[in-house]
C-alpha cells in the first residue's frame, strides 16, 4: 500500500538551492514528498521564484500591515498561523538565516507536535553558529561537512541525524569549500527527507524514534 506524500513546509532566506533540490525530486516522483508551502522573511529571496516556478504556496513575513518590520515575535505568531493552516507532516529550514526563539521552536515541535530539521554548514557539534567554511579554513581541521538536525531552543544542538564528511582542502578558499559542501548539502538533505517520507523516521513528543533500530548520526563520506 503506497504511503501519503509526506507534506513538508520550507522556511527560506535566500538562494533556495536545497530547496530546488527537493522540488525537482518531488516532480521526477523520486521522493515521496509534497511540498505545502514556503515561507520567506527576505522578500527578495530568489527562492520564492522557484517555489512560485512550481506553483508551490509561497507567504512573505516581513512587513506588518502598517508597513514596519516585523518584530520577531509578530513573525513567529505569522508564520505559526500559516503553519496551523497548511498542516504539514515535517517543517524544514533550509538557507533561514533567522534565529528562532522558543515561541515559534515550541509552537511547532510541542503544540503542532511536528519534527523541524534544520540544515547546518559544519560536522556539529562542531563550528555552531555563522561563517563556518572561513573558520574550519583558519582551524586546520582536516575535515569538515554539513549536519541535518532536529531544531530545539539551543542553536544548533539538537540531535544529529546525519551527517555528509569530506576533507579539507587547505590550497582552496572559503568560495570554493562553500560550493563542495553546497553539494553535500544537496545529497543529505533529500537522504533524510526521505527517511521521514518512508516513516523510517518518526516524530512525537520532541522525541526522535526509527522503526529499524539505525544509528544515528548516519555519516556519509565523500573524497
Amino acid at each position: 500500500m503506497n504511503k501519503n506524500p509526506l507534506k513538508i513546509a520550507v522556511l527560506v532566506s535566500g538562494n533556495g538551492s536545497n530547496l530546488q533540490v527537493l522540488i525537482d525530486k518531488q516532480l521526477n516522483k523520486t521522493l515521496n514528498i509534497d511540498i505545502v508551502g514556503v515561507i520567506s522573511n527576505k522578500p527578495c529571496a530568489y527562492a520564492l521564484t522557484r517555489a512560485k516556478t512550481a506553483n508551490i504556496p509561497t507567504v512573505i513575513i516581513d512587513k506588518d500591515s502598517n508597513g514596519k518590520k516585523h518584530t520577531r515575535v509578530g513573525f513567529e505568531t505569522h508564520a505559526l498561523q500559516i503553519l496551523k493552516q497548511w498542516q504539514p507532516d515535517l517543517v524544514i529550514l533550509a538557507g533561514f538565516m533567522k534565529i528562532l526563539t522558543p515561541l515559534f521552536i515550541h509552537g511547532v515541535t510541542i503544540d503542532l507536535n511536528i519534527a523541524m530539521i534544520n540544515l547546518h554548514p559544519s560536522l556539529l557539534p562542531m563550528y555552531k553558529g555563522l561563517d563556518t567554511h572561513r573558520r574550519i579554513l583558519k582551524s586546520g581541521e582536516n575535515h569538515h561537512g554539513c549536519s541535518v538536525h532536529l531544531v530545539t531552543t539551543e542553536l544548533d544542538s539538537g540531535q544529529v541525524i546525519a551527517q555528509a564528511v569530506t576533507p579539507v582542502m587547505h590550497s582552496e578558499n572559503r568560495d570554493a569549500l562553500q560550493q563542495r559542501i553546497h553539494k553535500l548539502e544537496h545529497q543529505l538533505l533529500p537522504m533524510v527527507v526521505n527517511l521521514f517520507a518512508e516513516r523510517i523516521l518518526m516524530f512525537n513528543q520532541q522525541q526522535l524514534t526509527n522503526k529499524i533500530g539505525i544509528n544515528l548520526p548516519l555519516k556519509l563520506f565523500f573524497d
